[in-house]
């Protein structure tokens, strides 16, 4: 949590608007809000123009190269090369010629310049007026899109425009590969950015069509670009294609009066693979750039429109009392949407396909935060999430078998399921990983009923999970069930003992594969599940080893973490945030100061392993020593602090969270977006002041308002039915929208929602607790404020 900068978008419910010109100091960031993709491709909201740029980026679900990393010695077990993210060939660059000046928004005069991303209709619009160093004065409107509907098409409608005088005007479309990227030193995870990462294959320029081919150096995918393209104009264009190895280019003159316009759309269409071979991936360019074109501009739009309106009819979130809290979390639910949405079956990255932070890994972060809201929204998102698990099972279970455990280790970080993190701490050692996936497998079927998947897929996942916990376990003499050496979800601690949140979250683990194995016992024993492999996998969960500090009456993070000196917060200040930036990890591993939610994101994830008193003294306790130097934190505070509640305080958190791009307050947004804290929005507005628990195959509620929101209204799906949940202060009404009656808990009590028959319950208050309090200068900033007296 830093200093956000200044307000840069327009507040409006359903459209981020930069109206004020592109801020040139802050490009890499707007090129990331604005960026657009379907899970499948993606394309950073770079100007038409490519220049000036932060990072362009034009990103393919899965097409990666090989680092090798460099160690100082030799050490068994760690990667020998890591995956990273390729920035492939740029498609939507349009360059504009007027009487020979081109385009640039740093030279002439921009006299009007405005973006605008559309959320319901799927595209993102620029308006700008310029007056070239010549003199000559021009209107130029262009949209884009990548498609929804096609899954690897794009296109872009460019359109130019005299103002007061005739002008010579050409329009410059190309393809580009091989982009050279401004260096940004400052940025750890740019300085060793691939600069030359694909091998040109084949170039063509046929009429309006241009094709680029080529292939990574070391991981050999072919990949391919094509772009066809409409001109429409008052009077004849002269027009000339030409291509070769890195570039191709369509080029459009012609003069034009004042108030004629010159139009250009563009359609592309990409191609990639890893097993195909050139003669293949350049037919698949081909038929992929001729639907987009045969769907036309028009078709295109309508189809964006189309996925949505069926989108936001099941996953909207209405927020009342904060409009910018309202079209934060549309925001977060529109990239959601974008990263998720023709994924299928490929990893889904922390900063999704818009932008090159982590090299494009995928993390735990996927399963425990993006899946959980996508399972509720667009179930067959998380399906073929989890089906991209289960194809690299073989290569976890590898990992696992090179640490001497049985079962499968799934990889910290990885594009393609091999471990990929050098950094035994803070990588093999986060073992919940595993549980992640485990509990995204069963919330998906117990929200689903998918029951093929579960015999299937979901039965193999658990069991080799359960089976790395069972191994990696150990019971001392006392019969308790110990997780020695491992890494929780807080980055400030490492290889401790005994981690809370892990122990419970692979106790949950160990259940489900054990009720699993038992409900498929066909299944099960073809995996080579035994009674007694079941045995001991329930006999290690009832024996998991809790750690509780009796005198303090809270939950150690870990065994012996509240013992550990607390850091000096009173000697911070707000430049010394993040602390790993300042300080070396060797001193944050050995004092009690925490990063991110650990212990709280425990109490979330496995609530009934708490009481509420214990709940109130463990947040009022990790509160003090929180510093969320994470994205990941502000979302799982703010749903215990609704829990217990400090409503207020939870209102101030679901903001730090909604707006951690929008508002860039760490100044790293422009590496890409924070895809699991837009996921937490959702979660910390549904879970903390919807109160939504699942808990066996059920739904529970116990909704709660701060006094800055007077109403909450959330759509979710469950057990085939659509349900809609309305929260204000007087109450909360629970609507089946589709589908049979619903049974369903509101504080405890079982009631049933019927289509055209809402039920409607009170509030029950939350108890008045004493505020908690949080390190020097890392209070969030107040968001409720309480009615005036």
């Amino acid at each position: 949590m830093g200093v956000p900068r200044p307000d840069a978008y327009a507040v409006e419910p359903w459209i981020l608007r930069e109206p004020a010109g592109p801020r040139l100091d802050d490009l890499a960031e707007t090129e990331t809000t604005f960026a657009l993709s379907n899970g499948c491709l993606g394309m950073r909201g770079v100007l038409d123009e490519g220049e000036p740029t932060g990072q362009a980026g034009t990103y393919l679900a899965g097409l990666h190269e090989l680092r090798t990393m460099v160690y100082t010695e030799e050490r068994a077990g760690e990667p020998e090369a890591t995956q990273t993210l390729v920035n492939t060939i740029d498609g939507a660059l349009v360059r504009l010629f007027v009487d020979g000046h081109a385009l640039d928004v740093r030279e002439g005069g921009l006299l009007g310049h405005e973006r605008a991303l559309d959320m319901r209709a799927g595209t993102l619009r620029r308006e700008l007026r310029w007056r070239s160093p010549g003199g000559e004065v021009v209107d130029v409107e262009s949209e884009r899109l990548v498609s929804f509907r096609h899954r690897t098409a794009a296109a872009v409608r460019y359109a130019v425009r005299p103002v007061d005088r005739p002008v010579d005007v050409v329009v410059q479309s190309a393809l580009v590969a091989n982009e050279q990227q401004p260096l940004r030193p400052r940025h750890l995870n740019t300085k060793d950015l691939l600069r030359h990462p694909l091998e040109p294959l084949e170039h063509r320029a046929t009429g309006d069509r241009l094709t680029l081919l080529h292939r990574t150096r070391r991981t050999a995918f072919v990949l391919g670009a094509a772009a066809e393209h409409e001109v429409s104009a008052p009077r004849g264009v002269q027009v000339h294609s030409e291509s070769e190895e890195d570039a191709a280019r369509f080029t459009v003159a012609v003069r034009l009066e004042p108030g004629e316009e010159l139009v250009v759309v563009k359609y592309l269409g990409y191609a990639w693979s890893e097993h195909r071979g050139l003669p293949a991936v350049r037919d698949e360019v081909a038929a992929a750039v001729t639907a987009a074109r045969a769907a036309g501009w028009d078709g295109l739009v309508a189809d964006q429109r189309a996925v949505l309106d069926e989108f936001w009819e099941h996953a909207d979130v209405e927020v009342d009392g904060d409009p910018e809290l309202q079209q934060a979390v549309r925001f977060a639910l529109w990239h959601l949407l974008q990263a998720t949405d023709r994924a299928e079956g490929r990893a889904i990255a922390g900063k999704a396909l818009t932008g090159s932070g982590y090299e494009g890994h995928a993390f735990w972060d996927t399963e425990m935060f993006v899946l959980h809201v996508m399972t509720a929204l667009r179930p067959h998102v998380s399906r073929d999430a989890l089906m991209w698990r289960f194809a690299t099972l073989s290569k976890a279970r590898a990992r696992a078998a090179q640490l001497d455990l049985r079962g499968a280790a799934f990889p910290w970080r990885s594009i393609a399921g091999e471990e990929c993190s050098g950094y035994w701490p803070a990588g093999t050692a986060a073992f919940h990983v595993n549980a992640a996936v485990a509990e995204a497998v069963i919330r998906y079927v117990d929200t689903t009923e998918d029951g093929e998947f579960a015999r299937t897929v979901g039965l193999e996942l658990l069991v080799e999970t359960a089976r790395l916990w069972a191994s990696l376990g150990h019971t001392t003499g006392d019969g308790a069930f110990h997780l020695f050496g491992v890494t929780g979800p807080d980055e400030y601690s490492a290889v401790s003992d005994d981690n809370v949140y892990t122990n419970l979250m692979a106790q949950r683990n160990l259940r489900g594969a054990a009720h699993w194995a038992e409900r498929f016992p066909d299944e099960a024993a073809e995996l080579g599940v035994d009674p007694d492999e079941r045995g001991q996998w329930l006999t290690a969960a009832d024996a998991m080893a809790v750690p509780y500090d009796a005198d303090l009456g809270v939950h150690p993070q870990a065994a012996g973490f509240t013992d550990q000196p607390v850091w000096d917060f009173d000697a911070m200040t707000e430049d010394s945030y993040p602390l790993h930036a300042n300080f070396p990890y060797f001193q944050l591993y050995r004092k009690q100061v925490v990063k991110q939610t650990d212990l709280v994101l425990a109490m979330f994830a496995r609530g009934d392993a708490f009481t509420d008193e214990q709940k109130a003294r463990n947040l009022d306790y990790y509160e003090r020593v929180t510093v969320r130097d994470s994205s990941l934190s502000a979302c799982v505070q703010a749903v215990l602090a609704a829990e217990v509640g400090h409503l207020d305080l939870a209102h101030d958190y679901v903001v730090e969270s909604a707006l951690a791009d929008l508002r860039d307050a760490d100044h790293d947004s422009g590496d890409g977006l924070h895809l699991a804290a837009l996921a937490g929005v959702w979660i910390a507005l549904v879970a903390g002041f919807g109160g939504l628990r699942q808990v066996d195959g059920r739904l529970e509620f116990r909704p709660a308002l701060p006094e800055g929101l007077t109403r909450l209204a959330f759509r979710m799906g469950f057990h085939g039915r659509r349900l809609r949940v309305t929260v204000r202060h007087d109450g909360a009404t629970y609507e089946v929208l589709e589908g049979e009656p619903l049974t369903l808990w509101h504080e405890g009590e079982e009631v049933e929602a019927a289509v055209d028959a809402p039920v409607h319950r009170p509030l029950t208050a939350r108890p008045r607790r004493q505020a908690p309090t949080q390190p020097k200068t890392r209070r969030p900033a107040r968001r409720s404020r309480p009615p005036a007296a």
